[in-house]
């Protein structure tokens, strides 16, 4: 994609980005902070933490790596006063961290159930629960303040063998609508954004065969979404004004069908 916004539309923010250590995450980290942002990365991969950090600052950009498990709500809290300590409070969180793992409901692969419901349900419930306070004071400041989960087209699209996937990428879209009902009064925007076949390392944790030949063939057959789309995207819901709250956004290549 390229660049819409231009100079440093984001300038003074403090932006915080889950899963952040690849993919959508490390690059919409990279564009927050070229459009001035002040950006806390959140992720596992401590390595791959610090040498983003590494480039956003070669670039002129201030960021700030804290190595945590989104899973772990103790460590999610403590992250968020780092942030605000280190940074000042949050008013962008990208609440992205999440995993895909697919195969068929009757192979009982409960363990394979579970860390998708821990990271992509109770993962971004405690990053929530960690940025919300940093985010209504920002509102009550009179500043921006963004809440943009990480959600699927699989959250809409009935797909088999993506049962526990697409059920917990439904849970944050429906999740989502329902939090701008309590939050946009207060004037905190709440987002979903939807993304498509994103050619990311997502797909490298699917074994079903099925589900790997239907992404290899996306991935082979048309031009499928970069990261630096999501990212433009999620920059371009950061920097309208304060009013206007771009509550869903599906993104898809052009040639995507399924």
């Amino acid at each position: 994609m390229s660049a819409l916004l231009t100079g440093t539309p984001l300038a003074g923010r403090v932006a915080v980005v889950s899963g952040a250590s690849s993919g959508m995450g490390a690059v919409t980290a990279e564009r927050l902070a070229q459009l001035g942002a002040s950006v806390a990365v959140l992720a596992r991969r401590k390595d791959r933490l610090d040498a983003l950090v590494q480039d956003i600052e070669a670039a002129g950009g201030s960021a700030l790596a804290l190595a945590v498990d989104v899973t772990d709500r103790e460590a999610v809290q403590a992250a968020a006063q780092q942030v605000a300590d280190r940074l000042g409070r949050a008013d962008l969180v990208f609440n992205n961290a999440g995993v895909q793992l697919i195969s068929g409901i009757e192979e009982l692969k409960v363990d394979e159930w579970q860390r998708q419901i821990d990271l992509n349900i109770t993962g971004l419930m405690n990053v929530i629960a960690a940025f919300l306070p940093h985010l209504t004071a920002a509102a009550a400041d009179g500043r921006p303040a963004d809440l943009v989960n990480t959600s699927s087209i699989a959250a809409t699209r009935i797909l088999e063998k993506f049962s526990v996937y697409s059920g917990t990428k439904a849970y944050i879209s429906h999740l989502t609508r329902l939090l701008r009902v309590e939050l946009g009064p207060r004037m905190v925007r709440v987002a979903t954004i939807e993304p498509g076949m994103v050619d990311t390392e997502l797909p490298d944790h699917v074994t079903d065969p099925d589900a790997s030949e239907l992404m290899a063939g996306l991935l082979h057959d048309i031009d499928v979404l970069q990261g630096a789309d999501i990212a433009e995207t999620v920059a371009f819901m950061a920097a309208v004004p304060r009013h206007v709250n771009l509550t869903e956004i599906t993104v898809l290549p052009t040639a995507q069908a399924v």
